[in-house]
């Protein structure tokens, strides 16, 4: 009889964010152990759902999947964490990335140096949230005497652990060096997941500690079919290669650490422009396999997503993320629920 394995979670903009409180509420009651809101297109910022999901449940930790280290200063990032602990004590997780181009650009964000600024602000926020006062002279970061200034509520350090959202071998090895854990990227292939693995333990030996020490939730997308008819199975595998196709274009930088083929970036990227149509991704979806949806997505059958994400597991995952698809994430809650491997 095998152990029960620590399940999370993951919501984009696909429903509701009122139907997307009943979700957690229910993926809580299924035994899930954490729910991740994503922040990446500009579409739904993380910590307002990150606040509804805390104030309907009692237990299940929620994080940021992830929130850009450019767009909020690390003192407000840090103020903005702490009253998320104040509303779940010890439940919630920052979970902070590097933010991603076109998208940072056109917004008027120049992403240089990005190693030295995600280490500029885990090291402060960490600081300030170990109620700490800090003073920080960095090149991204200059702080002065600053505390969070608590007046009404208790002073107290905060149990809000910083984890990294690394893409990169460079962005994984400080990762390793200096997070309290890493959320693996989705559309990964499990090479990918081998080789950051060595990439964390290469910076956990630069502060004495080894992966072990190191929290390793993983994004997965899970497309579930309804049941094991070649119907349903056909379905699940359509859903997740839209999917594929929008981040195809969206994010090739994932793609291409995955292993994808330069052609098949090449042909999607020949349709596709930035934002994407959903005509444009249609069309643009015909380039790409069967096999390269299975090689980066747990898609099929509620067996097969199962055996997929165990293989995430087997090659370092600590904690899956699912992101549920399809019009239902009940369904994938209940393919996962008391999960044992």
């Amino acid at each position: 009889m095998g152990s029960t394995q620590s399940v999370a979670m993951y919501l984009q903009d696909a429903h509701p964010i009122r139907d997307a409180m009943g979700y957690v509420q229910y993926a809580e009651a299924k035994g899930f152990d954490a729910v991740y809101q994503a922040e990446s297109r500009l579409v739904r910022e993380a910590v307002v759902p990150m606040a509804a999901f805390a104030a309907v449940t009692d237990t299940i930790k929620i994080g940021s999947g992830v929130v850009a280290s450019w767009t909020r200063n690390a003192a407000l990032l840090a103020s903005t964490f702490s009253t998320l602990d104040d509303l779940a004590p010890g439940r919630v997780v920052l979970g902070i990335g590097a933010w991603w181009d076109p998208l940072a650009s056109k917004v008027g964000i120049s992403r240089v140096r990005p190693l030295k600024q995600m280490r500029e602000m885990v090291e402060s926020i960490r600081a300030l949230l170990n109620d700490e006062t800090v003073s920080y002279a960095g090149e991204f970061v200059q702080l002065d005497g600053v505390e969070l200034d608590y007046v009404h509520q208790e002073r107290r350090p905060k149990d809000v652990p910083i984890y990294i959202g690394a893409t990169g071998p460079r962005m994984m090895e400080l990762t390793g060096e200096i997070g309290d854990g890493v959320v693996l990227n989705y559309l990964v292939s499990p090479d990918y997941n081998r080789r950051a693995m060595e990439q964390l333990a290469v910076g956990a030996a630069k502060s004495g500690r080894t992966v072990d020490d190191i929290a390793r939730p993983q994004l997965i997308v899970a497309s579930v079919a309804d049941s094991d008819s070649p119907q349903d199975r056909q379905a699940a595998l359509d859903g997740a290669r839209m999917l594929v196709t929008q981040y195809l274009g969206q994010q090739p930088h994932i793609m291409k650490a995955s292993g994808v083929p330069q052609k098949v970036l090449d042909d999607v990227g020949s349709v596709l422009t930035w934002p994407a149509t959903h005509d444009q991704v249609v069309a643009a979806s015909k380039f790409v396999p069967d096999d390269i949806v299975q090689m980066i997505c747990a898609a099929g059958t509620a067996a097969e997503c199962r055996e997929k994400v165990a293989g995430y597991i087997a090659d370092g995952c600590t904690q899956p993320i699912l992101y549920p698809l399809g019009p239902d994430p009940r369904v994938m809650i209940d393919a996962f629920a008391d999960w044992s491997i």
